[in-house]
C-alpha cells in the first residue's frame, strides 16, 4: 500500500486534476489524502462566508466519497491569500506531509493561469525543499490549455479507463460550481482524458508532469 497526497487550492481542484487517478489508486489498495488550502469562499458572494464554507466543504466531502479519498484536510486559508500563508499554516503542512510520508505527491502546475493554483505550487515547492522531500512529485492540470506543457519533462500517464465515470460523477457533486468551473472545464476534462488515453494506449488517461526540487 502506498500513501498518496494531493495538495490543491480549492474544493473541486483535486477532482478536476487527479480525480480518475485517485479512484484508480484507491481501487488498487492505496491510501489517498487530499489537502485543500482554501474553501473557495468567494464562489458564492451573495451568501455569508461561513455558509459558503459549509456548502463547499460538504460538496468536496461528497465528491471524495465517490472517488474513495481516505481523508480530506482543509487548511482554511482565505481565497486569494494563499501566497500569504502564515508560518503556523506552513508548519502545519510540514507536519501533515511528514506524518503521511507519501510516496507520491500531486499538486498544481506553475503553468496554470489561476493565481491561487500558482501560489499553491510555489508554497508546496518551498516547503518540500525545506523538509528535503525525496519521493515522486507531480503537477496536474486544471485551467491549463490542453497539451501546452514542457515537452521534454518526464510524464506519468495513469490509465483511468475504469474510473473516468467516477471522476465525472464526483464533479457533479460540486453543484455550486456548474457555471464557474464544471461547465467551462468539461470540454477540457473530456478531451484531455481522450488525448492522453491515445498517447498512452488506453481508452482514457490522466497525465502528470514530474517535478524536480
Amino acid at each position: 500500500m502506498e500513501n498518496v497526497l494531493i495538495l490543491c487550492a480549492h474544493p473541486d481542484d483535486e477532482v478536476f486534476g487527479v480525480g480518475g487517478t485517485i479512484a484508480k489508486y484507491v481501487n488498487d489498495g492505496n491510501k489517498v489524502t487530499s489537502v485543500i488550502f482554501s474553501y473557495g469562499e468567494k464562489a458564492l458572494p451573495w451568501l455569508k462566508p461561513e455558509e459558503v464554507v459549509k456548502i463547499r466543504k460538504n460538496e468536496s466531502l461528497r465528491a471524495a466519497k465517490v472517488i474513495g479519498t481516505h481523508n480530506t484536510i482543509f487548511l482554511g486559508l482565505a481565497e486569494g491569500k494563499i501566497g500569504d500563508a502564515s508560518k503556523k499554516i506552513q508548519n502545519e503542512l510540514k507536519v501533515i506531509i511528514k506524518k503521511i510520508d507519501p510516496s507520491k505527491i500531486f499538486t498544481h502546475s506553475l503553468d496554470d493561469p489561476h493565481a491561487d493554483h500558482r501560489a499553491v505550487y510555489k508554497l508546496v515547492m518551498e516547503i518540500l525543499k525545506e523538509i528535503k522531500y525525496v519521493n515522486d512529485l507531480y503537477a496536474f492540470d486544471v485551467w491549463n490549455p490542453v497539451l501546452l506543457r514542457k515537452r521534454n519533462s518526464p510524464k506519468l500517464y495513469v490509465d483511468i479507463t475504469d474510473t473516468f465515470k467516477l471522476k465525472l460523477s464526483a464533479l457533479k457533486k460540486f453543484k455550486t460550481q456548474n457555471v464557474q468551473g464544471r461547465w467551462p472545464l468539461m470540454p477540457a476534462v473530456i478531451s484531455r482524458a481522450f488525448i492522453y488515453g491515445i498517447m498512452s494506449k488506453h481508452r482514457f488517461a490522466e497525465r502528470f508532469v514530474k517535478l524536480s526540487l
